[in-house]
């Protein structure tokens, strides 16, 4: 093997290097920056990253613990208690610490009647719990202490159903229910922007079908409402976008009942918006008592009044001066006879210790 080199061997070996490869530099970001990518890395909660745009405005104002607090409207306290656990290095220590017991419950039946409910139960295959528990206390009157509730969770326990794939079926549907968020979980402040409720309404005009989807703010009763061509989720999802927009972003939460526009689409579109989800109980309308009062207004002030078309831009045209003139000028009894927008800026929320905020006065 020869051991000389060539002169393209020599060319590649001995050729200068390029300062542009080896001198190359990758430009660091802002630590802020920074903290907003790992937070979204991390799937911080909504909550936790706006506590993180709290810290990040307080260090790029001179560290100005007031203003702070009024740009965003927390109290000092609240500032302090997020400042005092954050850890640049830990943005997880931004999230809310969990509120479960430290001791859960157990169930307290015991092996025997675990046993014994299990013979009653194979040799009464279709009775309920109420059943079973009659014929428990009648074989065994010395135990009074058995429950139908027990009977329930050792029945589910052993899996004994007459129609195991029928009730596997129908707890399914009972899981997928559960994992949703009832309005009655809510715990209601009386701020604008809290809770915004939506609802469709549905009209029959010249033989076609329209639908006006709706949305009334629980509080100040600022409304909006859009007619579309389908019942869709598609529809559902333009609609939130548009009310987001609308609104500037101030929505914390949103009710809606169980319509299958309010799906799929929209619970994405929800989620994109970092938006909470609350469902109205099943054939229960008093749930959005507000939104369904604003549907028969709608109807009433403003459909009735031959203002209904399947021209949907015209209708939508007509829609949003009628819009202006509900909340700018018409009078709520609710509102004290105010208008919903007069009502959110005359008892705008002002936080305690503190002057009210003049951020949002701009000159023209």
């Amino acid at each position: 093997m020869s051991t000389t080199l060539t002169d393209e061997q020599r060319h590649w070996l001995w050729a200068p290097l390029r300062s542009g490869y080896v001198f190359r530099r990758h430009r660091l970001r802002h630590r802020h920056e920074r903290w907003r990518k790992l937070a979204e890395l991390l799937h911080l909660s909504r909550a936790a990253r706006g506590r993180l745009e709290w810290l990040i405005f307080w260090e790029r104002n001179l560290k100005e613990a007031s203003l702070t607090c009024r740009h965003f409207g927390i109290a000092r306290k609240t500032f302090y208690k997020w400042l005092k656990r954050f850890d640049q290095n830990f943005l997880r220590g931004l999230e809310d610490n969990s509120r479960a017991p430290h001791r859960a419950r157990r169930r307290e039946y015991t092996s025997r009647q675990y046993e014994k409910v299990v013979a009653l139960r194979r040799e009464h295959l279709r009775y309920g719990k109420m059943k079973l528990l009659e014929l428990y206390r009648r074989k065994y009157p010395g135990e009074q202490d058995i429950s139908s509730w027990k009977i329930q969770c050792i029945i589910k326990a052993s899996g004994l159903y007459y129609n195991p794939f029928k009730q596997a079926k129908i707890n399914r549907k009972r899981s997928v229910a559960a994992a949703r968020k009832k309005i009655t979980e809510l715990k209601r402040k009386p701020s604008s922007g809290f809770l915004l409720c939506l609802d469709t309404v549905v009209r029959y005009w010249q033989g076609q079908k329209r639908f006006i989807l709706t949305a009334i703010d629980r509080h100040t009763k600022v409304a909006f409402a859009r007619m579309y061509q389908s019942h869709s989720s598609a529809a559902a999802r333009d609609f939130l976008y548009r009310l987001h927009l609308l609104l500037d972003g101030r929505i914390e939460n949103v009710q809606t009942d169980n319509g299958s526009e309010f799906h799929r689409h929209f619970q994405e579109a929800c989620e994109n918006l970092n938006l909470p989800h609350y469902w109205s109980r099943a054939k229960t309308p008093k749930d959005n008592a507000v939104c369904e009062r604003f549907n028969r207004t709608l109807q009433d002030e403003f459909v009735a009044f031959g203002n209904m078309t399947t021209d949907i831009p015209e209708f939508n045209r007509r829609l949003t001066e009628w819009l202006v003139e509900y909340n700018f000028r018409r009078p709520h009894q609710a509102l004290g006879y105010l208008p919903p927008i007069s009502f959110t800026f005359k008892y705008h929320k002002v936080l305690p210790m503190y002057p009210s905020s003049t951020s949002i006065c701009r000159k023209q």
